[in-house]
C-alpha cells in the first residue's frame, strides 16, 4: 500500500500518490490527442478530439479502434489517415503529424462494426504508424501478460472549457473480464469523454498495463484494454521488411519499445527522469523482500535491450521453453503467446519460492545467448548478452556464477553440434543475393565554395568510369548560387544527367564531388523527377573533391568485405577527435563513423583525417535538429546493415533502399534519415581540370 500505508484525501495511499507524481510527466509526455488529419504536417487546424492515444515505441502509437474509427461505420480502419497531436519538448509545446492505422484488433471490425452507442468487440485496439520522423517520449509497457489488481492511473485528452489537454486520474484495478482481454476500473472517478485510447498505469510497478476502452454510462469506472492483447495481432496484417504476420509486426514495435528505453538509461544528453529512473526510486519505497534476488531496474532495462539486440525468436514455443528451464515450471498456458524473448522475461517474474526472480531471468538469458537464430544477430551481440550476465551475476551468490558458466558451455557444445548435423547448409539459411553498383557512366556533381563567400559554383556532368577514366562529358554548370538555392538550379542539369546515363535496367548513380564541410548536403532530399526525393530513385554517394587518397589495400578490403564500423567523432554520445595514428591503425576492412554535422568540429576534422589516412568509404549523416535525441539507433542501425551487406560494394544500393523505406513511413528506416556516404572510388577518377571560376 505503498509507505507507510496512509491513505490520502483522495483515497490513494501515500506511496501511490508519490508514484503518481513520479510517472505522471512520463505518461504525459508520450500521451496523444487523436483526431482528423491536418491539411499538412504541422497545421493546427485539427477539428474536434476523437479520442486518446500513446507512443508504445518510436513511430508507433497504440489505441482504440473506435477512435480511428470515428466518422461512420463505411469509413475502412486500415489504412486510414489520422491526426495526431504530441509533447513537441518541454515547456508545454506540441506538434502534429499524420499517422496510418497499421491494423486493427479484432481483424473482424473492418466487416463488421456496432452501431453508434454500443461497445466495439475487444479487444478494440489500433496500431498507427507515424508518416514522418519526430521526436517524441514513449511509455514503458509491461512484460506481464496479467496485470495486478492494485492501484492505477489512467491518462487522456480532456477539453475541460475547450481546452484540449492531456490529464491523469486515479482508480484501482478491479478484476478481469473476457478471459483477461478487459481490465475493469474502478469507480473512483469518472472517465471523460477523450480519454478513450489512452494508457492505463501500474502505480506499483510503474508500467503501462492498459488501454482506455469505455466508462460506465451510469457513474465512475469502466473498461480498459490489456496491452498483452497486442499479441493477437491480425494474421492478415503484414509488416514492413517482408514481416507478415502477428509476429513479424509486434516483434518489430516491441524490439524498438526496448531499444528506445535502453538508449533513454544509457544517454547522458538529457538530465530529465526517464522511466528507468522512476523505476529506481519505486523500487526504493518498496524494496525486495528477498535481499537483492531480483534484477534492479536498471539491469532489466538494461537486459530488455540487449535480447532486442539479437535476431527474434523462431517461435513461441521456443520462448515458452526456455521460459520454463529457466523458472523450474511450466508457465501458465492460458496466458497469452511470448512472441517476443522480451515477452519470456514477463513469464519469470515471482518463480516458485519468490526468491530467485533474477537468477530465473540470468538462466534465461544465458539459454537465449547460445540460441539458434534463424538469422545471424549482429556482431558480438550474443556474446555482449554473455558478458552482461557474467557482470551481473557476479554480485549475486557463487554457485549461481558456477551453475551460469556451465551452462553457456553446454549451450555452446549444443549449439556447434545442432550446426555440424546439415553439413553444406549456411547455419543461418540462403544467403542474402545482392547486387553492386552498375558499371556504367554516373552523373556528376561538383560544387565549389566562391572565395570566402557564402555562394557556390557548380558543374555537372556525365562520368564514364572505369572503361574511360577520367572522362566527364559536361551536362551544365552555373556559378554564384546560394546552398538554398541550388536544388533549383540543378534540377533540369540532373535530370538530363539523368536521362543521359539511366538504362532500363538500372538508375545511374550521383556522385556529388565536394569538400567535407559540403558532406552535409542534402542532396539525397532534392526531388527531380517523379516527385520523390533523388535519394529514393537511385544510389547517392559523397566524393572528396580534388585527386584522389583511398589507399587500393583499404578500397579492396572494404569491398571483399565483411566492413566493420568504427565510430570516428563520437564515444557513446560524447564529441571525440580522432588522432591520426588512430585512424591509421584501424583494420583495413574499417568503415569510419561519423554521426555530427559535416561542417562542425570534431566532425569536419575528423573527415579531413579520414579522407588523409586513404579511406574510400566512410559514413556521415545530417543529425536531427534537436541536440538531446542520442545517436545510438543509428550507430546501432548502421552496424546491423553493415553486418548485413557482408562486403562493401553493395552498400550505395542499400542506402538508397533504406532511404526509400523512410520516404514510405517505416519507423525501423528513420535511423538513416540524413545518412550519407562517402564513397571515394579510386576506379572511378575525378577530372582534374580546375574547378570554376564566377565573376569577382
Amino acid at each position: 500500500m505503498g509507505v507507510g500505508g496512509q491513505r490520502m484525501p483522495d483515497g490513494r495511499t501515500g506511496g501511490s500518490a508519490r508514484a503518481f507524481e513520479l510517472l505522471e510527466p512520463l505518461v504525459r509526455a508520450a500521451t496523444v490527442r487523436v483526431h482528423a488529419p491536418p491539411d499538412g504536417y504541422g497545421s493546427h487546424g485539427t477539428g474536434p478530439t476523437w479520442g486518446s492515444g500513446f507512443f508504445i515505441a518510436p513511430g508507433w502509437v497504440l489505441t482504440c479502434a473506435h477512435v480511428v474509427g470515428e466518422g461512420g461505420a463505411a469509413v475502412r480502419l486500415v489504412g486510414r489517415e489520422i491526426g495526431i497531436t504530441f509533447s513537441a519538448g518541454a515547456g508545454g509545446a506540441t506538434g502534429t503529424v499524420a499517422g496510418r492505422v497499421e491494423c486493427v484488433l479484432p481483424e473482424r471490425l473492418e466487416r463488421q462494426r456496432p452501431g453508434r452507442l454500443a461497445l466495439w468487440d475487444l479487444p478494440d485496439l489500433a496500431l498507427v504508424r507515424v508518416l514522418a520522423p519526430v521526436t517524441h517520449a514513449c511509455v514503458w509497457l509491461t512484460d506481464r501478460a496479467g496485470p495486478r489488481l492494485a492501484e492505477a492511473a489512467y491518462f487522456g485528452c480532456t477539453e475541460d472549457l475547450g481546452i484540449a489537454e492531456i490529464t491523469g486520474r486515479t482508480t484501482r484495478l478491479r478484476g478481469t473480464a473476457a478471459n483477461g482481454a478487459a481490465i475493469r476500473l474502478g469507480d473512483d472517478d469518472e472517465i471523460e469523454p477523450g480519454m478513450s485510447g489512452g494508457p492505463v498505469v501500474d502505480l506499483a510497478r510503474g508500467e503501462v498495463v492498459g488501454v482506455v476502452k469505455a466508462r460506465r454510462h451510469t457513474g465512475g469506472g469502466g473498461l480498459a484494454v490489456s496491452v498483452a492483447q497486442l499479441r493477437t495481432l491480425p494474421m492478415a496484417t503484414t509488416g514492413q521488411n517482408g514481416q507478415s504476420g502477428p509476429i513479424g509486426l509486434y516483434r518489430r514495435v516491441m524490439q524498438a519499445h526496448d531499444l528506445y528505453h535502453h538508449d533513454q538509461h544509457l544517454s547522458d544528453l538529457d538530465s530529465r527522469r526517464t522511466w528507468t529512473d522512476v523505476h529506481e526510486e519505486l523500487a526504493a519505497a518498496d524494496p525486495d523482500p528477498y535481499g537483492g534476488r531480483r534484477l534492479t531496474p536498471g539491469e532489466l532495462t538494461t537486459l530488455c535491450g540487449l535480447l532486442a539486440e539479437l535476431p527474434p525468436p523462431g517461435s513461441s514455443e521456443a520462448v515458452r521453453a526456455l521460459a520454463e528451464a529457466a523458472r523450474g515450471e511450466e508457465p501458465d498456458p492460458a496466458l497469452p503467446a511470448p512472441l517476443s524473448w522480451r515477452d519470456g522475461l514477463g513469464l519469470l517474474h515471482d518463480p516458485p519460492g519468490g526468491s530467485g526472480e533474477a537468477a530465473a531471468m540470468l538462466r534465461y538469458a544465458t539459454d537465449v545467448s547460445v540460441a539458434d537464430h534463424r538469422e545471424p544477430p549482429s556482431p558480438g551481440a550474443d556474446e555482449e548478452l554473455w558478458d552482461w550476465v557474467r557482470v551481473t551475476a557476479a554480485r549475486l551468490w557463487r554457485p549461481l556464477r558456477r551453475e551460469l558458466a556451465e551452462r553457456h558451455d553446454r549451450g555452446l557444445a549444443e549449439r556447434a553440434r545442432r550446426r555440424r548435423a546439415p553439413a553444406g547448409r549456411a547455419p543461418y539459411g540462403a544467403a542474402r543475393a545482392a547486387e553492386g553498383l552498375p558499371p556504367g557512366p554516373s552523373v556528376l556533381l561538383e560544387a565549389w565554395a566562391h572565395g570566402w563567400e557564402d555562394v557556390y559554383d557548380w558543374r555537372v556532368s556525365v562520368l564514364a568510369g572505369p572503361t574511360r577514366p577520367a572522362q566527364a562529358t559536361p551536362v551544365d554548370s552555373g556559378v554564384r548560387a546560394t546552398l538554398a538555392r541550388l536544388p533549383e538550379a540543378l534540377r533540369a542539369p540532373l535530370a538530363e544527367g539523368f536521362r543521359r546515363c539511366d538504362t532500363h535496367e538500372a538508375a545511374a548513380l550521383l556522385e556529388v564531388a565536394v569538400e567535407p564541410e559540403l558532406f552535409g548536403l542534402a542532396v539525397d532530399e532534392w526531388v527531380v523527377a517523379g516527385g520523390v526525393p533523388v535519394g529514393t530513385q537511385r544510389p547517392v554517394v559523397f566524393r572528396y573533391a580534388g585527386v584522389s587518397q583511398t589507399a587500393g589495400g583499404r578500397w579492396a578490403r572494404v569491398q571483399a568485405g565483411p566492413p566493420a564500423g568504427q565510430r570516428a567523432d563520437c564515444s557513446r554520445g560524447r564529441p571525440r577527435s580522432p588522432s591520426a595514428p588512430w585512424l591509421a591503425g584501424l583494420a583495413e576492412h574499417t568503415v569510419p563513423v561519423l554521426c555530427r554535422a559535416a561542417e562542425r568540429e570534431p566532425t569536419l576534422g575528423a573527415l579531413h583525417g579520414v579522407r588523409e589516412a586513404g579511406y574510400g568509404v566512410a559514413v556521415c549523416r545530417r543529425p536531427p535538429g534537436d541536440p538531446g535525441v542520442s545517436c545510438a539507433p543509428f550507430h546501432r542501425g548502421l552496424r546491423e546493415e553493415l553486418a548485413e551487406a557482408g562486403r562493401g560494394e553493395v552498400l550505395p544500393l542499400r542506402l538508397r533502399a533504406l532511404r526509400a523505406r523512410a520516404h514510405g513511413a517505416d519507423p525501423d528506416a528513420y535511423w538513416a534519415v540524413g545518412v550519407g556516404l562517402v564513397w571515394d572510388d579510386p576506379g572511378r577518377p575525378l577530372p582534374e581540370d580546375e574547378p570554376l571560376r564566377g565573376d569577382l
